[in-house]
């Protein structure tokens, strides 16, 4: 997905503004970025950074932990002058954002540059528990899908008189009746 660098300064200039940070270099880290267009085009903002090969998460006051971690190949930093120093230096390179504050799932402005980590599949971070329910629906859906569909042949088979027909679909509407009490149940 191409997110146009302006949207990412738009972002950064907003986060900058409206965040509290407990170091003031996470502030002058994000300001150089959103100065640095050619940095910029190589930043992606991701969840879960932790997981790129070159990830920074950088942490408003909101949430606990470090404010600025950058992850790389592993090892992790904290050091903002160490942190400046990578990001420029191998400003090339990509370098994965993830930026944790309140209600960052409400933010426009994060939602529209926001990527998909490609260091981390997003159905690994799915509740089991939603997959199931998911899963369960769909078998639901296929199921009355197919009762409906047995219902118009049986209409069809009414219409043309065909009684053979007419039996053996309503002994599979009866059927799949019965299996859809047993996934309902489940």
């Amino acid at each position: 997905m191409f997110v146009d660098v302006r949207e990412k300064k738009v972002f950064l200039n907003w986060f900058v503004t409206n965040a509290n940070f407990s170091r003031r270099e996470v502030s002058w880290i994000l300001n150089y970025l959103a100065n640095h267009e050619a940095i910029l085009a190589n930043v992606h903002f991701v969840e879960h950074a932790e997981v790129a090969e070159r990830g920074l998460q950088i942490r408003d006051t909101s949430v606990e932990g470090e404010p600025l971690r950058l992850h790389i190949d592993g090892n992790y930093f904290t050091d903002s002058d160490q942190i400046f120093h990578e990001i420029r230096l191998n400003w090339k390179d990509p370098l994965y954002i993830e930026c944790l504050f309140t209600n960052a799932w409400g933010n426009p402005s994060y939602l529209s540059i926001l990527e998909d980590n490609p260091f981390m599949k997003w159905n690994e971070s799915i509740d089991p528990q939603i997959v199931e329910a998911v899963d369960q629906f769909i078998q639901e859906e296929e199921l009355q899908a197919a009762i409906d569909k047995l219902y118009v042949e049986i209409d069809d088979a009414l219409e043309r008189g065909d009684k053979e027909t007419f039996l053996r679909l309503s002994d599979e509407v009866n059927e799949a009746l019965l299996r859809r009490g047993e996934v309902e149940k489940a």
